[in-house]
């Protein structure tokens, strides 16, 4: 028996050896086993774990750069563009609100103004309603009436402009006549001719006075 032969025959006997008694030579190895008794492909295991370079010429590499480049590039502008879009859009619609609400403002006085004419025939006639018995009921009903016109003036936010007693105001106030009166400085509201009205700070109408010399 040549020497390669023997050592076969110890490599096999030490395999033997190492699996369990009651299984016989059937039983397979485990991995880690084997790796502990030197069985296995070792070559085939380092070629597993290298790892695959690739080699690419320079200028190729120059060129994927450049285009990674301009893709950056065209993100950035898209990103630019779809922000200022977005800002323009934005400012689109506050304006059209503010001009819807400019519009709204602007409906709304010319009908109250057109309230604002029946109020003031109402108030001349109640402030000289006869004080006859026989139509008290008459004029009661006509104060009713007009207290349901100031309710409608109320809820779309008109107000009664400040004037009497009060400095004459240009923004305001809209002098019709001046007296000298000793009881008033100069400059201040005698008497309210027209009462005013606003909403906010929107003027519908000035209020007509008698102002103090």
């Amino acid at each position: 028996m040549t020497q390669d032969q023997l050592d076969k025959n110890k490599h096999k006997d030490k395999i033997e050896k190492s699996l369990p008694a009651d299984e016989g030579n059937t039983q397979p190895i485990e991995a880690s086993k084997m790796e502990e008794l030197g069985i296995g492909n070792k070559e085939g295991a380092a070629e597993e774990t290298k790892e695959e370079t690739v080699t690419i010429p320079l200028k190729e590499y120059a060129a994927q750069m450049e285009e990674i480049d301009q893709f950056k590039s065209k993100i950035t502008d898209y990103s630019d563009g779809w922000q200022r879009e977005r800002a323009d859009f934005t400012n689109y619609r506050n304006r059209i609100l503010r001009d819807q609400d400019v519009m709204k403002q602007n409906i709304t006085t010319d009908v109250v103004r057109e309230y604002l004419a029946v109020n003031d025939d109402i108030e001349l006639a109640l402030k000289n309603a006869p004080q006859n018995e026989e139509i008290k009921g008459w004029v009661e009903g006509i104060r009713l009436i007009y207290q349901k016109l100031q309710n409608i003036l109320e809820s779309e936010g008109v107000q009664r402009i400040p004037a009497e007693n009060e400095t004459f105001n240009p923004y305001r106030h809209e002098a019709i006549a001046t007296e000298e009166n000793p009881l008033f400085e100069s400059g201040r509201v005698i008497e309210i001719i027209q009462q005013g009205y606003i909403i906010g700070d929107r003027v519908i109408r000035p209020a007509r006075v008698k102002i103090a010399k």
